[in-house]
């Protein structure tokens, strides 16, 4: 008798379980098909032409939600990063007339430089980053990743020790420079070099 009653709570148990689960796997079904997002291809090739510096000069959080708006009818002027090119692009991607830049367009690519040496590590400029090109932990110095930084200065503002510059980029974005620097500091090969080959400083 109680192994009959053990059997049928299990069952009964089992049973509950898996209506449970059904239940809510439809549920979530339906929350999916309810909130999915249909990629337009059309948004994705103006995002496609728009720097992806995530700026925010334009008025919206970054370069994907302005191409969603310029889908939806608005300007194409309002990237200043973009300058005149990318609006030239906009236009006849979308077969609209081109407008005049709504701000100022860079005169050149830049990037931000930490003063390492002023930096306290207060990770603001970390938080303000939209695209994570800024290494560094609590109360230790920062420093920028180069090539992942788009120049957009959102980091400028946030730092409490004004510490950042926006420089001259050095070099197109993904292209690799030897750093030469000369120091007393450094030791080099006595061995002549080979004809043909670089000399290297070593430390």
């Amino acid at each position: 008798m109680s192994d009959t009653f053990d059997a049928i709570s299990m069952l009964s148990a089992v049973a509950v379980l898996t209506g449970l689960g059904l239940g809510f796997g439809a549920l979530l079904g339906l929350v999916s098909e309810r909130f999915k997002r249909e990629d337009n291809p059309l948004v994705e090739q103006i995002d496609a032409l728009l720097p992806q510096t995530q700026c925010g000069q334009c008025g919206y959080p970054g370069c994907r939600p302005y191409a969603e708006a310029i889908n939806q009818g608005d300007a194409l002027n309002k990237c200043p990063p973009g300058g005149e090119a990318t609006i030239h692009a906009l236009a006849d991607l979308l077969g609209r007339e081109p407008e005049p830049l709504d701000g100022e367009a860079q005169s050149e690519a830049k990037v931000a430089f930490i003063r390492e040496a002023e930096c306290i590590g207060c990770t603001k400029c970390i938080q303000a980053c939209p695209v994570d090109a800024i290494i560094g932990a609590a109360k230790l110095m920062h420093t920028v990743i180069e090539d992942e930084c788009t120049g957009c200065d959102l980091c400028l503002d946030p730092c409490p020790v004004d510490c950042i510059d926006m420089l001259p980029r050095t070099a197109p974005l993904h292209q690799w420079q030897p750093v030469i620097a000369h120091s007393p500091g450094l030791i080099t090969s006595d061995r002549q070099p080979a004809v043909g080959s670089v000399h290297v400083e070593r430390l």
